[in-house]
């Protein structure tokens, strides 16, 4: 008999499922969005129960739809947005408010506080990464401090908080199971990354008992059975959780030290797989776990960028340069040689490696041949030097010269920008012929969980591949011109060492 994988891949605007057969190939993809609550003090927020609600449909007519017979379903996967924080009553499975999503920075104060208890390098020292409200711990605790009857109950052990993967596997265990992996566990800057367990003195510092947290397990591990509410005729294993970009690294097969990825999408996330011994960046990226497979643990270092096709979508809606993405493609190749315009797309600051939340957007370097084709190519490059500036940053903290980037996201379809990535970090790019990396990852750990297929799955995807062919006195010319015209929009001389 055929046998199949689940994957659902819950994402910061919507749920999808997807359908793989044995041979690793998708066969069939339904998906549903969900609401962005922003209040009027920009406070984001999801419903849990709409979430889950949409993972029980979009499974459904994953299934009806597909025609297929329910007892080839093998198992399921899981991949997740993030950060995005929530708790609910242990007892009967009800969520206590709504979700804070990864981009709310309500719990600033919390951050603002503990940095004053001088705990800000400590946190940096056992989890990875800088202290921040874009993670969990600060958002659990603004949900234990704000909402009525949480503190008292999670003091009586009454509640469970965590991210949407450990609150998807509780709901769809019927309340069997309260787990996460080590990807998300990572990412909550509760989690010590050298000992592997949940940190007792950062859990109390932000009023977080570690009890209440969930149990972390091997990221193909079994974390139980479901039926998806009845839908299927028998209980199916969950057996690959991942974070989202954690499961694009490793649906795009970065299983090994030096092996880098980067989704581009409105932001980026760039993730390098550092092995088994973990290194904490002196370069402005943050370090996480990729995953623990079988008891294997590898690390990663990640550097996020808030404006890559951020800078397309501004082009077309607001300055009306272009009316589609596609367009900027042939622009860019019109545009004159020689013009030097630089696009520091620094909306709301710039983040890794250089973190100044104060530097501003600028078009540098314009002269009389500057046109709409040279602001338009302005904005495509800086794309690729930006990835570049985190793909060299990580360089250097791993000791490891990039050859190959593997990418993803729709601008990757734009061939101009392929291969000025790869001209600007002399790496070879390659482009997967699939675009569903982040639900590919938890599918393909499933699959090799089940013994549905072996690590031949990695050579399924099909890939173009750009290489470097750009004179390398140009290269550095135009490198050296966009770390120059960084460094004029920049507040704070955090840019030393790059």
């Amino acid at each position: 008999m055929q046998k199949y994988i689940i994957s659902i891949d819950q994402s910061t605007q919507g749920t999808k499922a997807l359908l793989f057969d044995e041979s690793g190939s998708l066969m069939k993809r339904t998906d549903k969005s969900h609401s962005q609550i922003v209040n009027e003090k920009g406070w984001v927020s999801h419903d849990p129960e709409e979430i889950y609600k949409n993972t029980i449909e979009v499974v459904k007519r994953l299934v009806e739809e597909s025609g297929i017979d329910d007892e080839c379903i093998a198992g399921v996967g899981i991949s997740n947005q993030r950060e995005t924080s929530l708790a609910w009553d242990r007892a009967t499975g009800t969520p206590i408010g709504e979700a804070i999503v990864w981009q709310c920075a309500r719990a600033a104060d919390i951050c603002d506080r503990v940095e004053k208890m001088g705990e800000a390098d400590r946190i940096r020292e056992s989890t990875g990464m800088n202290l921040s409200p874009y993670f969990p711990a600060s958002k659990i605790a603004w949900i234990l401090e704000n909402v009525k009857g949480a503190k008292e109950n999670a003091d009586a052990g009454k509640i469970c908080h965590g991210t949407i993967d450990s609150w998807l596997i509780y709901k769809l265990t019927g309340g069997r199971s309260y787990k996460t992996d080590y990807s998300n566990a990572s990412r909550t800057q509760l989690f010590n990354i050298f000992e592997l367990k949940w940190d007792e003195y950062i859990c109390k510092l932000f009023g977080i008992r570690p009890e209440n947290l969930a149990e972390v397990c091997d990221s193909n591990s079994k974390f139980g059975d479901t039926d998806f509410e009845g839908l299927l005729s028998h209980p199916v294993p969950i057996h690959g959780v991942l974070g989202d970009s954690h499961g694009s690294l490793f649906g795009q097969g970065c299983l090994y030290q030096g092996m880098i990825k980067s989704t581009y999408g409105t932001g980026s996330s760039i993730m390098m797989n550092i092995g088994e011994t973990p290194v904490l960046s002196t370069h402005g990226v943050v370090t996480s776990l990729a995953w623990s497979m079988s008891g294997k643990v590898n690390y990663v270092l990640e550097g996020n960028l808030n404006y890559t096709g951020a800078v397309i979508t501004w082009m077309k809606d607001d300055l009306k340069l272009i009316q589609s993405p596609g367009e900027t493609q042939e622009l860019a190749k019109e545009a004159v040689t020689d013009d030097s315009v630089y696009l520091i797309p620094a909306f709301s600051g710039l983040g890794a490696p250089y973190w100044d939340s104060h530097a501003a957007a600028a078009v540098l370097g314009m002269t009389r041949t500057t046109g709409k084709a040279e602001v338009v190519r302005a904005g495509v490059e800086c794309i690729a030097y930006q990835i570049t500036d985190i793909v060299k940053a990580m360089s250097e903290d791993a000791g490891v010269k990039v050859e190959e980037l593997r990418v993803d996201g729709g601008p990757t379809r734009n061939s101009y920008l392929m291969q000025f990535q790869s001209d600007i970090a002399e790496a070879v790019v390659q482009v997967p012929d699939s675009e569903e990396l982040s639900g590919i990852g938890p599918a393909y750990a499933a699959g090799l969980a089940l013994g549905v297929w072996d690590e031949s799955i990695f050579q399924k995807l099909n890939r173009k591949k750009y290489e470097p062919q750009m004179d390398g006195a140009v290269r550095n010319k135009k490198y050296g011109g966009w770390k120059e015209a960084v460094s004029k929009v920049l507040t704070t001389k955090q840019t030393e060492g790059f």
